[in-house]
């Protein structure tokens, strides 16, 4: 899962070496939450108008995790 939220924000930002995703541990509803952080200069290009980039990423990444019967949350940093 690390891997998939990495690999879709390196696909859109220009500093690819400043993308960074931290997991935290389950919380008490077993919900893994993922910190993504690129760089400033790209965080528009991340969140795009009106958060729909933001929403499609959160959307492909909970689709993932349901596969694997997981339940996650994507925070963008």
């Amino acid at each position: 899962m690390k891997e998939l939220l990495t690999f879709i924000a390196q696909g859109l930002v220009e500093d690819k070496d400043a993308v960074k995703v931290t997991v935290d541990e389950p919380n008490e509803e077993g919900v893994i939450v993922y910190h993504l952080s690129v760089g400033e200069q790209d965080m528009g290009r991340v969140i795009g108008k009106q958060g729909r980039i933001a929403k499609a990423i959160r959307t492909v990444m909970r689709a993932a995790a349901v596969r694997n019967k997981e339940k996650i949350l994507v925070e963008i940093d």
